[in-house]
């Protein structure tokens, strides 16, 4: 059975940092890229992050040079270095994986964490 699970939200005020984790299982992990995405009441879900396969990242402009993602493959896990926090980062988390190489639409989905930034 196919499984994310994330952790490491929290409460926290603007300027502090958070590092969000996302465990794999049930699928090859390593021939996944993954990603994070986020969704604010009353938003769409929008893309935050993405990590390869080869290690290649990309940000949305909103989180560059404050959020750092990576992957430990060994764990079957990625993080979310989220530093510099901001009210407008307030928002739940969600880990996903393995793009449709035909969609770019990924495939497994987590439940999401909670991420809270109070000014």
């Amino acid at each position: 059975q196919v499984q994310l699970a994330e952790s490491g939200g929290g409460s926290v005020q603007a300027g502090d940092s958070l590092r969000l984790s996302c465990v794999g299982s049930g699928f090859s992990f390593t021939s996944c890229g993954t990603a994070w995405y986020r969704q604010a009441p009353g938003k769409k879900r929008e893309l935050v992050s993405l990590i390869g396969t080869s290690g290649l990242t990309d940000y949305a402009d909103s989180v560059k040079g404050r959020f750092t993602i990576s992957r430990d493959n060994v764990k079957n896990t990625q993080y979310l270095q989220m530093n510099n926090l901001k009210t407008d980062d307030t928002a739940v988390y969600l880990c996903a994986a393995c793009p449709n190489p035909h969609t770019l639409e990924y495939e497994y989905w987590g439940q999401g964490t909670q991420v809270t930034v109070s000014s």
